[in-house]
């Protein structure tokens, strides 16, 4: 592994940071709101389906007692 000095590094650094290509602030609301609307859809799809299954535990329950 070839060794250099801080100087460089720091340089190189910056070469490589010049090269990201950073969203738009349209691109960031918008993939925001894509991320808490996808959680929204996961947590009620997850709560129904546990209620779902709670829902049917309580029936094999009651017929078992």
């Amino acid at each position: 592994m070839a060794k250099s000095n801080p100087a460089e590094f720091v340089q190189e650094v910056r070469a490589e940071t010049a090269k990201v290509v950073w969203p738009t602030r349209r691109e960031v609301i918008l993939t925001t709101v894509m991320v808490f609307i996808m959680a929204m859809i996961a947590a009620l799809f997850f709560f129904f389906i546990d209620r779902l299954i709670a829902f049917g535990l309580e029936q094999i329950l009651q017929f078992g007692a």
